[in-house]
C-alpha cells in the first residue's frame, strides 16, 4: 500500500470508524480495511440508522434488536454478516473470537403462547470463547454453548452445547470432539486499546 493510500486508510477511515464503533475490537491490518468498513457498514448504520444506535458494525440487511442487553468480547460483531436475526429480550452473552455465518438467527425470548405481546422470561443465551456458528442456524432461549464449539449450518440449537464439539443437525446434537483451538492473538496489532482485563490466551 502506498504512503497516500495508507495515511487515508489509518489516519482518517480508521479513526472515523473507531470514533463511531466504541465496541469494535478487531485486527487493525489483518482483518478489514478501514474504507470497506466505512461504506458497507458506518454508511448504512450511522447515516442512514439502520441499526443506528448498535455500537459495533451491523450489516445493513441483519437486524439487532435489544442490544443494551448484549454482552460482548472482543474479535466478535454480532450481525456482521448478511442476514441475521438477533433478538436479546431476555439478554445475549457471547465471548471473545466468536462469528455468526450469514442468516443466523439467535432468539432469547419466545412469544407467550397465551398472549402473544408477551415474552416468556428465561435466562440468557451463553456463548463461549473461540466459537463459530454455521449459516442459517438458529439458537433458541436459554441456550448455553461452551467454548471452542463449531455448530454446522442449518442446525436448530435448543439445549446446551458442551465445550470442545462440533455439533450439526435439527435437533443440535454433538458429533464429536473438537481439537483446540489454535489461532494466538498476543502478538496481535488491534484497531485500538483492549478493554481492561482482556487477556488474549482465551
Amino acid at each position: 500500500m502506498n504512503p497516500l493510500k495508507k495515511f487515508i486508510e489509518y489516519q482518517i477511515f480508521h479513526r472515523i470508524n473507531n470514533f463511531f464503533y466504541p465496541e469494535y475490537y478487531r485486527q487493525k491490518y489483518e482483518y478489514m480495511l478501514p474504507h470497506v468498513l466505512f461504506f458497507h457498514y458506518l454508511v448504512p448504520q450511522k447515516i442512514l440508522r439502520i441499526n443506528g444506535q448498535v455500537p459495533w458494525p451491523v450489516h445493513f440487511t441483519s437486524e439487532v434488536r435489544n442490544h443494551t442487553k448484549i454482552k460482548k468480547g472482543i474479535l466478535c460483531d454480532p450481525g456482521d454478516n448478511p442476514n441475521i436475526y438477533i433478538q436479546a429480550n431476555n439478554g445475549i452473552i457471547i465471548g471473545h473470537n466468536v462469528g455468526f455465518g450469514a442468516g443466523t438467527s439467535l432468539i432469547s425470548a419466545n412469544h407467550n403462547h397465551n398472549d402473544h405481546s408477551l415474552h416468556d422470561e428465561c435466562g440468557p443465551i451463553v456463548i463461549g470463547n473461540n466459537v463459530f456458528v454455521g449459516t442459517n442456524s438458529v439458537i433458541l432461549p436459554g441456550v448455553q454453548i461452551g467454548d471452542n464449539v463449531v455448530i454446522g449450518a442449518g442446525s436448530i440449537v435448543a439445549k446446551d452445547i458442551p465445550s470442545n464439539s462440533i455439533a450439526v443437525g435439527n435437533p443440535c446434537k454433538v458429533i464429536k470432539q473438537k481439537e483446540p483451538y489454535i489461532e494466538d492473538f498476543t502478538k496481535t496489532v488491534f484497531n485500538r486499546k483492549l478493554p481492561e482485563g482482556v487477556n488474549l490466551k482465551f
